[in-house]
């Protein structure tokens, strides 16, 4: 992997980062055990792996934002998600930053498409 390559990538993984916490918070409104979160997740175009969603997870309880539950279904321990209160009023906070942050993004953006600076008439690049 060339040193851009690898630039890329880890900028594009610490963007994802952020947005991936965000989405999960938004599909655990509806109580979700892990398989069927990468699921519902992955319909949306987020993959998540496990060892990405597990340890995200237990974070997101641990600060207070999710409250789960052990539970028997199809003759297999699952342990259920959802939104608290705290869970539901967080993401309503970050929902209003990540608007505000789109906003502010795509002004800065003016029209410049995806590409390399250039490819869409910016002339900036």
């Amino acid at each position: 992997m060339t040193l851009s390559e690898n630039v890329f990538e880890n900028l594009r993984l610490e963007l994802r980062r952020g947005c991936l916490t965000l989405a999960v918070l938004a599909q655990l409104r509806q109580e979700r055990y892990g398989y069927t979160l990468r699921k519902a997740l992955a319909e949306r175009g987020l993959e998540i792996d496990e060892s990405t969603l597990y340890p995200l997870l237990r974070r997101l309880e641990a600060q207070g934002l999710l409250a789960s539950e052990w539970r028997e279904e199809e003759k297999r321990n699952k342990r259920f998600y959802r939104l608290n209160e705290d869970g539901e009023r967080m993401l309503g906070q970050l929902l209003e930053e990540w608007n505000a942050l789109n906003a502010a993004i795509t002004a800065s953006l003016g029209g410049v498409g995806a590409g390399p600076p250039g490819a869409s008439g910016d002339r900036t690049g």
